[in-house]
This record gives C-alpha cells, sequence and structure tokens, in this order.
C-alpha cells in the first residue's frame, strides 16, 4: 500500500520533532507521564499501551528519544499511541507532512 511508508516516514519525523523538543523541555515528560496516567484512571487506551509508555517515560532522556525515531516493530506500535500529541506545533506537523510527502515522490 503506497500511503504505508509515507505514514510511518511521518511518525518517525515527528517523533523527531518530539525528540528536539524534549531535548530543550524535559519537562514534556512529566506532562506526557500526566495524559498516560489519564489514560489509564479512563480507559480510553489498552493497558498494555499505557504500560509500555510509563516503563518509556521513566527512561533517561537519551534512551527515550532514541526509542522515538527507532524503526522496531515495538516502536512503530507505540507511536500510533502516542502521549505526545500537541508537542509539535501545527506549523511544524505540517511542514514535516509536506517534506515527507515530497521525498516520497508525491508533490507537495
Amino acid at each position: 500500500m503506497p500511503g504505508h511508508p509515507i505514514a510511518e516516514q511521518r511518525s518517525i519525523e515527528l517523533h523527531r520533532a518530539v525528540a528536539e523538543r524534549l531535548r530543550r523541555e524535559p519537562a514534556l515528560i512529566a506532562r506526557a507521564g500526566e495524559r498516560v496516567r489519564g489514560w489509564r484512571e479512563t480507559g480510553a487506551v489498552a493497558a498494555m499501551y499505557a504500560d509500555a509508555w510509563t516503563r518509556l517515560l521513566a527512561l533517561p532522556l537519551d534512551e527515550l528519544c532514541a526509542f522515538l525515531v527507532d524503526s522496531s516493530e515495538r516502536a512503530r506500535a507505540l507511536r500510533q499511541v502516542t502521549p505526545f500529541a500537541g508537542v509539535v506545533d501545527p506549523r511544524t506537523r505540517w511542514r514535516i507532512w509536506r517534506d515527507v510527502r515530497a521525498r516520497f515522490g508525491q508533490g507537495a
């Protein structure tokens, strides 16, 4: 399916932007932790995702940032349920979408 590689690359690039922001503002990790706790309280997200993100958010910053852009199946799955929604501003998000689409030869 042609759209899938584009979607995955967008996810990686968005999370690369998240990692860059986390390095500048590590307090955002606490905000993500609050979101995960909310998931647990409301049951909005399956417990396996909340458990995984709880463990990841406890990692040292460099390890967390590396995981965010990892190409493994596990990282791919967890990026689909990210506690970092809203960390990347809309302008940056749209730039990433446009750039990834252009790299895959589908125009801007």
